[in-house]
């Protein structure tokens, strides 16, 4: 069983997005979880604009809530996912050795391999952020599911 985690800032904008979309696109049987590099919003439900975003294609992740990346993650997935430089350069803080390390990667890489693009946060953005994030997370986890499913 497979177990991968996406990874943004605060958890309530980019990963849960994502989290929402790749399960849409995998069979039950994957863990797909998300979390954020900081503490600001554990506990919160995603943005209202991730919310109606994920809605819109069909995802449900009203039920989702924040919560912080911790070390125990790296023991717990195999796949870990992150949105940007910041994400990447705090998660990888935590990591203990080279395994850890190598479970670390940009979501856009997927598609664009060993560019380590950043999926910008929408947060501060109106609501075309949200859709156009969506549009690139989607591409990645259409490629993530494909991969994971055709192995």
């Amino acid at each position: 069983m497979t177990k991968i985690l996406m990874v943004c800032l605060g958890n309530i904008c980019r990963s849960p997005l994502a989290e929402g979309i790749l399960r849409a696109k995998l069979p039950k049987h994957f863990i797909v979880d998300s979390a954020g590099t900081a503490n600001y919003h554990t506990g919160n439900a995603p943005d209202p604009r991730s919310i109606a975003v994920a809605k819109k294609y069909g995802i449900n992740i009203s039920n989702l809530r924040g919560r912080q990346f911790s070390v125990s993650d790296f023991d717990t997935f195999d796949l870990i996912y992150v949105m940007d430089d910041s994400n990447y350069n705090n998660v990888i803080k935590l990591a203990r050795n080279n395994e850890d390390v190598s479970k670390v990667n940009f979501i856009l890489n997927e598609v664009y391999p060993a560019q380590d693009f950043n999926v910008p946060d929408p947060y501060y953005g109106g609501t075309n952020g949200f859709e156009n994030i969506y549009n690139m997370l989607n591409e990645a986890c259409i490629t993530i599911a494909h991969n994971l499913t055709s192995e």
